[in-house]
Protein backbone atom coordinates (compact mmCIF):
# COMPACT_ATOMS: atom_id res chain seq x y z
CA UNK A 1 0.00 0.00 0.00
CA UNK A 2 1.24 3.48 -0.72
CA UNK A 3 1.82 5.81 1.77
CA UNK A 4 1.30 9.53 0.85
CA UNK A 5 2.47 12.46 3.10
CA UNK A 6 -0.26 15.74 3.49
CA UNK A 7 1.26 18.60 5.72
CA UNK A 8 -0.63 21.16 6.59
CA UNK A 9 -0.31 24.48 8.06
CA UNK A 10 -2.76 27.00 9.27
CA UNK A 11 -5.20 28.69 6.82
CA UNK A 12 -4.97 25.51 4.59
CA UNK A 13 -7.78 24.69 1.88
CA UNK A 14 -10.47 23.03 3.60
CA UNK A 15 -11.77 21.25 1.04
CA UNK A 16 -8.76 20.56 -0.94
CA UNK A 17 -6.91 18.87 1.99
CA UNK A 18 -9.88 16.52 3.18
CA UNK A 19 -11.53 15.44 -0.78
CA UNK A 20 -7.34 14.67 -1.04
CA UNK A 21 -7.59 12.39 1.94
CA UNK A 22 -10.95 11.28 1.35
CA UNK A 23 -10.46 9.78 -2.31
CA UNK A 24 -7.06 8.69 -1.28
CA UNK A 25 -8.19 6.53 1.25
CA UNK A 26 -11.01 4.74 -0.49
CA UNK A 27 -8.71 4.37 -3.29
CA UNK A 28 -6.48 2.43 -0.62
CA UNK A 29 -3.76 4.44 0.07
CA UNK A 30 -2.26 5.09 3.15
CA UNK A 31 -2.48 8.90 3.89
CA UNK A 32 -0.60 10.55 6.72
CA UNK A 33 -1.38 14.14 8.10
CA UNK A 34 1.33 16.17 9.61
CA UNK A 35 1.69 19.36 11.14
CA UNK A 36 3.89 22.17 10.16
CA UNK A 37 3.73 23.84 13.49
CA UNK A 38 6.64 22.55 16.10
CA UNK A 39 4.77 24.08 18.95
CA UNK A 40 1.50 21.74 18.87
CA UNK A 41 1.40 18.87 21.21
CA UNK A 42 -2.48 18.37 20.40
CA UNK A 43 -1.32 18.73 16.10
CA UNK A 44 -4.73 20.18 15.65
CA UNK A 45 -4.43 22.41 12.38
CA UNK A 46 -7.20 25.45 11.55
CA UNK A 47 -7.77 25.76 7.77
CA UNK A 48 -8.86 28.90 6.38
CA UNK A 49 -12.75 28.26 6.70
CA UNK A 50 -12.29 27.69 10.53
CA UNK A 51 -12.77 23.92 10.15
CA UNK A 52 -9.93 21.76 12.34
CA UNK A 53 -8.26 19.11 11.36
CA UNK A 54 -5.97 16.83 14.00
CA UNK A 55 -2.84 15.62 11.96
CA UNK A 56 -1.59 12.03 12.71
CA UNK A 57 2.10 13.52 13.86
CA UNK A 58 4.22 16.73 13.87
CA UNK A 59 6.33 17.20 10.77
CA UNK A 60 9.57 17.25 12.90
CA UNK A 61 8.96 12.82 13.09
CA UNK A 62 8.54 12.40 9.41
CA UNK A 63 11.10 10.08 7.21
CA UNK A 64 10.55 10.34 3.70
CA UNK A 65 11.64 6.95 3.37
CA UNK A 66 8.43 5.83 4.93
CA UNK A 67 6.06 7.52 1.72
CA UNK A 68 5.95 7.55 -1.76
CA UNK A 69 4.82 11.08 -2.66
CA UNK A 70 4.21 14.20 -0.46
CA UNK A 71 1.03 16.02 -1.02
CA UNK A 72 0.57 19.75 -0.52
CA UNK A 73 -2.84 21.44 -0.22
CA UNK A 74 -3.21 25.48 -0.73
CA UNK A 75 -4.48 27.80 0.91
CA UNK A 76 -2.67 31.17 0.47
CA UNK A 77 -1.25 31.37 4.71
CA UNK A 78 -0.33 27.35 4.43
CA UNK A 79 1.05 27.78 1.18
CA UNK A 80 3.22 30.62 2.51
CA UNK A 81 4.29 28.12 5.88
CA UNK A 82 5.52 25.40 3.91
CA UNK A 83 7.48 27.60 1.23
CA UNK A 84 8.97 28.89 4.23
CA UNK A 85 9.22 25.65 6.38
CA UNK A 86 12.74 24.16 6.24
CA UNK A 87 11.77 21.02 7.07
CA UNK A 88 9.32 20.55 4.03
CA UNK A 89 11.41 22.39 2.02
CA UNK A 90 14.05 19.89 2.57
CA UNK A 91 11.54 17.15 2.14
CA UNK A 92 10.36 18.09 -1.58
CA UNK A 93 13.86 18.46 -2.31
CA UNK A 94 14.54 14.70 -1.34
CA UNK A 95 11.26 13.75 -2.52
CA UNK A 96 12.25 15.05 -5.83
CA UNK A 97 15.89 13.97 -5.83
CA UNK A 98 14.39 10.05 -4.68
CA UNK A 99 12.60 9.85 -7.88
CA UNK A 100 9.01 10.11 -5.40
CA UNK A 101 6.18 11.75 -6.37
CA UNK A 102 5.44 15.29 -6.00
CA UNK A 103 2.40 16.75 -5.72
CA UNK A 104 0.40 20.33 -5.07
CA UNK A 105 -2.83 21.98 -5.30
CA UNK A 106 -4.20 25.24 -5.92
CA UNK A 107 -1.37 27.87 -4.46
CA UNK A 108 0.79 25.27 -3.01
CA UNK A 109 2.70 25.43 -6.45
CA UNK A 110 4.59 28.48 -5.07
CA UNK A 111 5.74 26.17 -1.87
CA UNK A 112 7.42 23.00 -4.85
CA UNK A 113 9.09 25.92 -7.35
CA UNK A 114 10.61 27.76 -4.01
CA UNK A 115 12.02 24.53 -3.27
CA UNK A 116 12.77 24.45 -6.71
CA UNK A 117 10.92 20.84 -7.69
CA UNK A 118 8.37 22.31 -9.80
CA UNK A 119 7.95 20.68 -12.98
CA UNK A 120 8.13 21.79 -16.66
CA UNK A 121 4.30 21.93 -17.01
CA UNK A 122 2.20 22.36 -14.18
CA UNK A 123 -0.96 23.90 -13.26
CA UNK A 124 -2.10 25.63 -10.15
CA UNK A 125 -4.92 28.07 -8.83
CA UNK A 126 -5.11 30.69 -11.50
CA UNK A 127 -4.64 33.89 -9.47
CA UNK A 128 -1.40 32.31 -8.08
CA UNK A 129 0.11 31.56 -11.48
CA UNK A 130 2.19 35.20 -11.29
CA UNK A 131 3.20 34.67 -8.07
CA UNK A 132 4.02 31.16 -8.78
CA UNK A 133 5.73 32.89 -12.18
CA UNK A 134 7.38 29.62 -13.50
CA UNK A 135 7.22 28.53 -17.30
CA UNK A 136 5.20 25.82 -18.44
CA UNK A 137 2.09 27.22 -16.50
CA UNK A 138 -1.00 25.40 -18.22
CA UNK A 139 -4.72 27.09 -17.78
CA UNK A 140 -6.32 24.41 -19.51
CA UNK A 141 -6.26 20.98 -17.52
CA UNK A 142 -7.62 20.71 -14.00
CA UNK A 143 -4.66 18.14 -13.45
CA UNK A 144 -0.98 18.10 -15.15
CA UNK A 145 1.53 15.57 -14.98
CA UNK A 146 4.88 16.07 -15.80
CA UNK A 147 7.23 12.83 -14.40
CA UNK A 148 6.82 12.55 -10.90
CA UNK A 149 5.41 15.85 -10.41
CA UNK A 150 1.52 16.04 -10.06
CA UNK A 151 -0.51 19.55 -9.63
CA UNK A 152 -3.95 20.55 -9.69
CA UNK A 153 -6.05 24.02 -10.35
CA UNK A 154 -7.71 24.27 -6.86
CA UNK A 155 -10.82 23.08 -4.53
CA UNK A 156 -13.33 22.17 -7.18
CA UNK A 157 -10.57 19.92 -9.11
CA UNK A 158 -9.43 17.91 -5.61
CA UNK A 159 -11.89 14.88 -6.26
CA UNK A 160 -9.91 14.46 -9.61
CA UNK A 161 -6.65 15.00 -8.47
CA UNK A 162 -7.27 12.80 -5.98
CA UNK A 163 -8.62 10.46 -8.21
CA UNK A 164 -5.55 10.40 -10.56
CA UNK A 165 -2.88 9.78 -7.53
CA UNK A 166 -5.08 6.47 -7.27
CA UNK A 167 -4.77 5.81 -10.75
CA UNK A 168 -1.07 5.94 -10.27
CA UNK A 169 -0.24 4.05 -7.17
CA UNK A 170 -3.14 1.84 -7.15
CA UNK A 171 -4.24 0.86 -10.64
CA UNK A 172 -7.03 1.77 -13.41
CA UNK A 173 -9.30 -0.94 -11.59
CA UNK A 174 -9.10 1.19 -8.04
CA UNK A 175 -9.51 4.28 -10.10
CA UNK A 176 -12.71 3.45 -11.84
CA UNK A 177 -14.43 2.11 -8.44
CA UNK A 178 -13.75 4.89 -6.53
CA UNK A 179 -15.05 7.30 -9.37
CA UNK A 180 -18.39 4.95 -9.93
CA UNK A 181 -18.69 5.00 -5.98
CA UNK A 182 -18.42 8.66 -5.89
CA UNK A 183 -19.81 9.78 -9.17
CA UNK A 184 -17.31 11.20 -10.45
CA UNK A 185 -18.37 10.59 -14.12
CA UNK A 186 -16.93 14.83 -14.81
CA UNK A 187 -13.33 13.48 -14.19
CA UNK A 188 -11.41 12.20 -16.72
Amino acid sequence: MAAILLPLAQGFEEVEAVSLIDVLRRGGLAVRIATVDPHKDDNLVLGANGITIQADTNIKNVVADDFDMILLPGGWENTYTLAENETVQNLLKEFKFKDKVVGSICAAAYALKKADVLGNDYTCYPAAADEVNHEGYRDDQAVVIDGNIMTSRGPGTALCFGLEIVKRFSGEESYEAVKEGMLLDFCK
